[in-house]
């Protein structure tokens, strides 16, 4: 589904979600977040890696900190990513507790380079990817910022997107930047998203 001018239909949407997900009580949201962690933890994809790519999560936010946490523990790598001032790109720092975090863009933890080095090697990793929403096809509707879809043009590993099953929708608008995740969990399901091959 593309349209010229998808702008204000994003922001609409971005609204609702938002408002979706600030309806849910503290308890409701704990009990979803660790069903997602759950979901996530039995993916084989998640299994294999060696490293997970994470961002570090905000209160309306699918919880990563727990999965952060138990990652480490798990003995994976963990890289989260840092905003690269005035542009739209990140960096990816290894990690090794929420000591190396400090806030920065948006509020939002981000990696102390001077603490941490810098992940350049993407082998072997998987991509936790932040969403407002999600639709069937794996089509993400982010912040609007543009970091993640710059980051997942030349990312070739995987790419999981995690989300409130009331946060997927049949069908979102999507522009030639957007990039698709490849595996959509929920705190109902998990679905493998399949793409048409080109003709």
């Amino acid at each position: 589904m593309q349209v010229k001018d998808i702008r204000p239909l994003k922001r609409a949407l971005r609204e609702k979600m938002k408002n979706r997900r600030r309806q849910m009580t503290p308890e409701e949201k704990d009990q979803k977040d660790q069903a997602i962690l759950k979901r996530m933890q039995g993916l084989r994809q998640y299994e294999r890696c060696k490293t997970l790519i994470c961002y570090v999560s905000t209160p309306i936010e699918v919880d990563t900190r727990r999965m952060i946490v138990e990652a480490l523990a798990g003995g994976k790598q963990v890289a989260v990513p840092r905003c690269v001032e005035g542009t739209r790109n990140m960096q990816f720092y290894r990690i090794r507790s929420f000591d190396d975090l400090e806030p920065r863009t948006f509020g939002v933890l981000e990696p102390i380079p001077g603490r941490c080095e810098e992940l350049t090697d993407f082998a072997g990793s998987v991509c936790v990817v932040p969403a407002l929403a999600y639709d069937l096809q794996g089509w993400r509707l982010g912040y609007g910022g543009g970091y993640y879809d710059r980051f997942l043009s030349s990312y070739t590993g995987h790419k999981i997107g995690v989300v409130y099953a009331s946060c997927v929708v049949p069908k979102l608008f999507h522009g030639k930047y957007d990039v698709p995740v490849d595996v959509i969990v929920t705190d109902r399901y998990f679905r493998t998203v399949k793409r048409k091959s080109p003709v």
